[in-house]
């Protein structure tokens, strides 16, 4: 395992968010979950991402159960603000900031966070920063060690980033998202600001696996979402409706060649832009844990392979992709 910088941490290059194992994708099995987090640690993964909304708390209570006696070994992020309003002011107010914080830290078993992130919040609630400030108080306290922002678009990412004691940004990050990387990854590299790849296999459809026949269950949110119906589009399948994002997916085969699986290629895509501190792939299997560690060895791609991805990315991709970005 190679570790990239994120703040004062060293935090492995390849990571798992923990929204699948928490809910709304389908059906879920806590053992193999934790088993899954495990055998991550053991191959040296020393970071995962959640949130208080992944299953009201579960995934946080996941985490904690797999990483009891290596809290001092570990790095966790998880967000706030989705189990309010947020577009309410009051949520991000320092009462309710607190009293998200304490609820996390009490499913994770923790005394201190490593990385507390506003999750996905209004443009209007960056650009009025109030919330920076009481982010800044819990860090002097000793609460949480660094803080950032999930965001949904390049522009709330740049506006984040006018505060200068943010020092991650989580981002929608994959071959079908790659507008960040000349919008917002030099800033964040000048600024030293790390990123968060989420959502890099697309949702599924960076794995080839998919026909557009398949159905989903029914609460998984990639059944009850597919048009944004519940919240941003762009957090399932990227923005793309379905069904282009099977076709447009089968155009990109030929990225496997080499590199065992369309998926291992598609992580090891993201892990060849220098920006990102880690890409956090989800998992529900001990096996999906294991496919994702491999993007870790496979071959490099080449300029002119990053070149090709790029020009399909702008000539085929862009215009498919629906919601902010």
């Amino acid at each position: 395992m190679n570790y990239r910088t994120l703040g004062d941490l060293k935090i492995s290059e390849l990571s798992f968010g923990t929204w699948a194992i928490g809910g709304a994708w389908g059906k879920t099995n806590d053992e193999e979950a934790v088993r899954g987090l495990k055998q991550a640690m053991e191959q040296g993964v020393n970071f995962f991402d959640t949130a208080d909304v992944y299953g009201d708390g579960h995934a946080e209570r996941l985490i904690r159960e797999a990483t009891k006696g290596q809290e001092d070994q570990i790095y966790v992020a998880s967000k706030f603000c989705r189990a309010g309003d947020i577009h309410d002011p009051v949520t991000y107010q320092e009462e309710s900031v607190r009293h998200y914080l304490e609820k996390t830290l009490k499913n994770l078993g923790r005394e201190q966070l490593d990385l507390y992130q506003i999750h996905c919040p209004p443009l209007e609630i960056i650009k009025d920063g109030s919330v920076f400030e009481v982010l800044d108080k819990l860090q002097q306290e000793g609460k949480i060690r660094h803080y950032g922002v999930s965001v949904e678009t390049v522009e709330e990412g740049l506006e984040a980033m006018t505060y200068k004691n943010v020092r991650a940004l989580q981002v929608i990050f994959n071959i079908f998202r790659q507008k960040p990387v000349h919008e917002l990854f030099p800033i964040a590299k000048e600024k030293e600001v790390g990123i968060l790849a989420r959502v890099p296999l697309a949702s599924g459809l960076l794995t080839g696996k998919f026909k557009e026949s398949h159905q989903f269950e029914e609460d998984d949110h990639r059944n009850f979402n597919a048009d944004g119906q519940q919240f941003n589009v762009g957090e399932t399948f990227a923005g793309l409706p379905f069904a282009k994002g099977v076709a447009l997916s089968q155009e990109l085969d030929w990225i496997k060649e080499g590199r065992e699986s369309m998926a291992k290629a598609a992580l090891k895509w993201i892990l060849e832009h220098d920006a990102v501190s880690s890409v956090i792939p989800g998992f529900k299997t001990t096996k999906q844990v294991e496919d994702s560690l491999g993007a870790v060895d496979v071959p490099a791609f080449t300029g002119e392979e990053m070149q090709r991805l790029e020009t399909f990315y702008q000539a085929h991709v862009n215009e498919h992709i629906r919601g902010p970005y």
